[in-house]
């Protein structure tokens, strides 16, 4: 989850260091640090506990320089998040500077063994056990061969040999004292990036500290090894040898990545959902044939006339999503769905029939567990397809078909677009499996135009942005939340109340509006908001009931209802109107004015929106 950069070339490095470090930030904010090599072959290191702005002054205080240089923000997960334990960690004898991101699971063990040879430990951190073990191998490979082994075998073997003895995973960026002029990146499960420049190469664990100084990339795969100098960059393969590895372009616009006059990220992100939905859209949608069309899937018509069940899994926001697409692919196609959560699918071992399609949910593409649910689904013969958001990813190489959700990248911590978008992919697969087994054309027609209209009805409820506002100061002060909802919109209000609880540390808590007489009506009182998703459906008044129950135990109620709804008008405290829309797609309209309620009570309690405490925006441990 920590983010890592690096550079080797002509020009002093901090600069891209530092930038590369804000824009990953977001990954991890505990700490933060730099290492450079200089001519003098001094590695000379810079780190600090707390976030980028502060490393910033330290680094230009030191006046660091060099050629080659590491960089690293840090989500702690071994050890408290202090100056001693941010990255880079320095090995015993100064020779060698690691940043890591990863967990060690056998650190114990190395750190045993090491401080049995008299290697001493100043750290809390694993990461400390695997620069003082690349440190050791190096001096033995040395030992061992003098002058008589070239640079390009002997850095490597010395990461490999310490990589080797590693349980667990890693993506590590590496520089060496007496090597001034190398740099080494290597990766198991967890993501790591080259950029490749004309007589400078970059390193990093996310495309989009990369933009605005490359747009060619190579994306590392697991068990590979990259010797970079400033106009070389040699692969290996811990079982293949070297390999040749083609050269992608980036496609991110360095615009993309600004706050673009927005206060913070995550409101940008939520302002962009009406483009991020057309660029889910652009291409997919077949009026001639009213249906969808994805060319990734790699599965034929036939084949998906085949699938008898869909299991999804993922995480957070994406497990809400996938929820959604459970309730529109049931819905609209009538294929049994099951939605599981990936560290719980990892572990478990349930019965599947022999004609499951499983899809693995994802904005990243790198979370770990999402990654690890896949693989085993894969090893158990299961065909498995991907939806995810960042093109090149983990996941997107790694499953058998996929779909992106071309929503651009996504910044902020608490994802909001990438709900959107990914709703919006169910939906359309929902359309085109529906249209394979029994919807007509007219129904069809019917549905195509309504997914088509979507980034309107969005733009719509954006302009509720306002008195939204004006809400969110009238409730900032409660310190608990239920958002309640039935049927389709049900997801939406787990989302909703993880949205709120991520970014203003607000307790809140998402249920079927039915389920409040069977427990949580207890706690209805005059300083608990009740947040209805309750827009005119099927379901309409058996939510108004559920309404009418905590009204008449004096709890507030907020609703986001549709247009001339008057009689949940009567009820409601506090409502927002949204314009009429087809059921299997209101949770991607109505969680709009959800994600900007959370937004500005947060704002008002003066939370860090972008960057919630304890949470980073990829979780590539487990």
């Amino acid at each position: 989850m920590c983010g890592i950069v690096g550079y080797i070339g002509f020009q002093n490095p901090i600069d891209f260091l530092l930038r590369g470090l804000r824009l990953l930030e977001y990954r991890g904010y505990d700490s933060a640090g730099i290492a450079t090599v200089d001519t003098n072959r001094t590695i000379q290191i810079a780190k600090t506990a707390g976030r980028v702005e502060s490393l910033n002054k330290l680094t230009h205080s030191k006046r660091l320089h060099g050629n080659v240089g590491i960089g690293h923000t840090r989500w702690a997960t071994h050890g408290l998040p202090t100056q001693l334990n941010a990255h880079p960690h320095l090995s015993y004898d100064g020779s060698v500077a690691v940043v890591h991101n990863g967990v060690i699971e056998n650190y114990q063990s190395i750190m045993n063994q090491l401080t049995k040879r008299g290697i001493k430990f100043s750290t809390q951190t694993d990461t400390e056990s695997l620069a003082h073990l690349i440190a050791f191998y190096l001096n033995e490979e040395i030992a061992k061969f003098g002058d008589k082994i070239q640079t390009n075998e002997l850095l490597p073997r010395a990461v490999n040999l310490a990589i080797s003895q590693i349980q667990g995973t890693y993506g590590i960026a590496v520089v060496f004292r007496d090597y001034p002029d190398v740099m080494i990146g290597a990766k198991l499960g967890s993501p790591l990036i080259i950029g490749v420049g004309r007589g400078e190469n970059f390193l990093a664990s996310d495309l989009t500290s990369l933009a605005g100084n490359t747009d060619h990339v190579i994306t590392l795969s697991d068990h590979e090894l990259a010797f970079m100098t400033a106009d070389k960059i040699s692969i290996r393969h811990r079982d293949e040898g070297e390999v040749n590895r083609n050269i992608e372009i980036l496609d991110i616009d360095p615009l993309q990545v600004d706050r673009g006059g927005f206060e913070h990220y995550m409101l940008k992100e939520i302002f962009e959902q009406p483009d991020a939905v057309r660029n889910t859209l652009r291409g997919r949608l077949d009026f001639d044939s009213v249906t969808a069309k994805f060319g990734g899937l790699n599965l034929t018509a036939q084949q998906l006339m085949n699938v008898q069940r869909i299991m999804m899994t993922a995480c957070g926001t994406s497990w809400h999503a996938s929820l959604v697409g459970e309730y529109q692919i049931e819905s609209l196609a009538r294929i049994p769905v099951e939605v599981e959560y990936a560290s719980e699918l990892r572990y478990r071992n349930p019965p599947m029939e022999r004609n499951t399609l499983l899809f693995a949910v994802t904005q990243s593409g790198e979370t770990a567990d999402t990654i690890a649910a896949l693989r085993e689904m894969k090893r158990r013969g299961f065909p498995t397809a991907s939806i995810c958001n960042v093109v090149g990813s983990s996941i997107s190489r790694e499953s058998d078909g996929g779909i992106y959700l071309h929503a651009g990248p996504e910044i902020g911590v608490a994802s909001t677009k990438t709900f959107t978008s990914q709703c919006t992919v169910f939906a359309m697969l929902a359309l085109y499996l529906g249209r394979l087994r029994h919807i007509d054309y007219e129904f069809g027609r019917k549905l195509i135009d309504q997914i088509n209209n979507l980034p309107n009805l969005i733009t719509i409820a954006l302009q509720t942005n306002e008195q939204i506002k004006t809400i969110a100061s009238k409730y900032s002060h409660c310190d608990n939340f239920l958002f309640l909802a039935r049927h389709y919109n049900f997801p939406a209000a787990l989302e909703g109340a993880l949205k709120l609880k991520e970014i203003s540390y607000i307790h809140a808590e998402g249920y079927p509006a039915g389920e409040m007489k069977h427990g949580p009506l207890a706690l209805i009182d005059s300083k608990t908001p009740s947040v209805f998703i309750a827009p005119e459906c099927y379901v309409h008044g058996k939510t108004l009931s559920n309404m009418q129950e905590i009204k008449a135990r004096g709890g507030p109620v907020i609703a986001i209802i549709t247009e001339g709804d008057n009689k949940t008008k009567e009820v409601a405290d506090d409502y927002i109107e949204l314009p009429k829309i087809a059921e299997f797609l209101q949770p991607i309209v109505y969680n709009v004015p959800l994600q900007l309620l959370a937004y500005h009570i947060a704002v008002l309690r003066g939370c860090d929106v972008d960057k919630p405490r304890n949470l980073a925006k990829s979780v590539t441990v487990e």
